[in-house]
């Protein structure tokens, strides 16, 4: 039981004079075409929150508005996503999504014509997207899910801790005994990932743990990572953000539960599919505001003129019965503080 606090387009062949007159009716009806750029294709589970965005514009796929996906099946360094941004650019979509920085990166690098709207989780300016969150400038644009805006007090104390990453190391903390040694899970190839756990990093002095980075290039590493985990002295379990993880979720949530450690995830998913808790931003908004932005620039809004909107809606997902099956009592105030209770 899930207690809440919160609330293809087929493309047709043949030749154009065969085509029966309602089809063309419908054809002429739909000159607009997105080029979705995204990890998982037309099964990304973000989708419906973007489709659902793009409805309050008034675009419904498959009526006055197509879709072509690329998926890059999790990967996300420049070289192997490049060639899908370039499938959409010689495609000649109306506008470019883009899922993660990455992707949004590829598809700027390939285009200065086309606009692009991404879903960003680090600083866009920072990953050189926009010039700035006020004036984006050339042609791209989006949502920043702002990570300083998302950190949460769970009591009244200052929280030195500025960023989502430190701050799910600060709710795993709560599980582990002091001065406990934590392990990390994260991908060389992203530079998000490797920044959040930069990030982390620098935290665990604050909170008094002490860190095992372990680096991944790619799912096939996934399971010597956690027979390394498993010989180690370790207590918890960090699993930085990165959608490489997501198509792996559960596995990677059997694999925690195999070797039997508190673990905190980065998306909700993780958390619904067995893990103990997840902590991050509100991806559902996320992708909702960018449908939004999408129906915007097709209804002939500039990129240069949007400026980037920042989603500041976090989530705390705890699962109660992977908590009592390692055994672990979950603290009352992080109960109430929760976003949703899985038990």
């Amino acid at each position: 039981m899930t207690i809440r606090r919160r609330q293809f387009i087929t493309v047709l062949g043949g030749a154009a004079a065969a085509w029966p007159l309602a089809t063309r009716a419908q054809q002429a009806s739909m000159p607009a075409v997105i080029g979705y750029l995204g990890n998982f294709g037309p099964h990304d589970h973000n989708l419906p929150a973007f489709r659902g965005g793009l409805r309050e514009m008034g675009y419904v796929e498959g009526q006055n508005v197509s879709i072509e996906y690329r998926s890059t099946e999790g990967r996300n360094d420049s070289m192997a996503v490049l060639p899908f941004a370039k499938d959409l650019v010689d495609r000649r979509v109306s506008v470019i999504v883009a899922a993660t920085v990455p992707l949004a990166q590829a598809a700027k690098s390939v285009t200065q014509t086309i606009p692009i709207v991404f879903m960003a989780e680090t600083d866009p300016v920072a990953a050189r997207l926009v010039a700035s969150l006020d004036r984006p400038g050339a042609n791209v644009t989006g949502i920043s899910m702002f990570r300083q805006y998302l950190v949460r007090r769970l009591d009244g104390s200052p929280l030195p801790l500025s960023t989502v990453s430190s701050f799910r190391l600060r709710l795993l903390r709560q599980f582990l005994p002091p001065g406990a040694s934590v392990a990390v899970l994260v991908t060389q190839t992203n530079i998000v990932a490797t920044a959040e756990a930069k990030e982390v990093r620098a935290a665990a002095p604050l909170l008094g743990l002490h860190l095992s980075i372990l680096n991944v290039s790619g799912p096939t590493e996934i399971d010597a990572a956690f027979e390394s985990i498993a010989r180690q002295n370790v207590k918890g379990l960090l699993i930085i953000n990165d959608p490489a993880f997501f198509a792996q979720r559960d596995h990677l949530t059997a694999l925690t539960a195999r070797i039997a450690l508190p673990a905190i995830f980065a998306d909700r998913i993780f958390a619904e599919a067995g893990g103990l808790m997840s902590y991050g931003t509100d991806l559902t908004d996320g992708f909702r505001l960018t449908g939004v932005y999408t129906g915007r620039i097709l209804k002939g809004a500039q990129p240069a003129n949007l400026p980037v909107q920042q989603s500041t809606k976090g989530e705390l997902v705890i699962n109660t019965k992977t908590a009592k099956a390692l055994g672990l009592r979950v603290p009352p105030a992080l109960l109430l503080r929760a976003d949703e209770v899985i038990e």
